[in-house]
């Protein structure tokens, strides 16, 4: 299955992340942009998750699709870069500011960069 097809139009997930010291933070996210067969990319404010990502490169992303069931996948990542301007960030920024609110938009930073290391059903 392409990685493209993984993620219906709609739906929710989870990123984990944890800090040097391995203590887990997780955070809701929407579903990600697919930038290519093997890497996604979603846009972060400066909070926990991206702090745990500049000290420890591994995060887990947990969607499940808006279905009746337990329909989904459990993604293991590896971040790849982390970009601080361009196209995409700005799309994120105003994508957040329509659906979430104007304050969230603002806060969105970054667009980081992940490399899709394992892909597994949800059940």
């Amino acid at each position: 299955m392409k990685l493209a097809e993984l993620f219906p139009e709609e739906g929710r997930g989870v990123i984990a992340t944890a800090d040097a010291a391995g203590l887990v933070n997780m955070a809701a996210y929407a579903i990600p942009h697919v930038i290519d067969e093997e890497t996604l990319a979603w846009g972060m404010t400066k909070g926990r998750t991206y702090s745990n990502l500049l000290a420890n490169p591994h995060a887990s992303y947990l969607y499940m699709a808006p279905s009746r069931g337990y329909n989904g996948w459990r993604l293991t990542l590896e971040l790849k870069e982390i970009h601080d301007d361009g196209e995409l960030l700005e799309q994120i920024k105003a994508n957040t500011a329509k659906v979430v609110s104007a304050q969230a938009g603002t806060a969105v930073r970054h667009v980081v960069y992940f490399k899709v290391v394992e892909i597994r059903p949800l059940i």
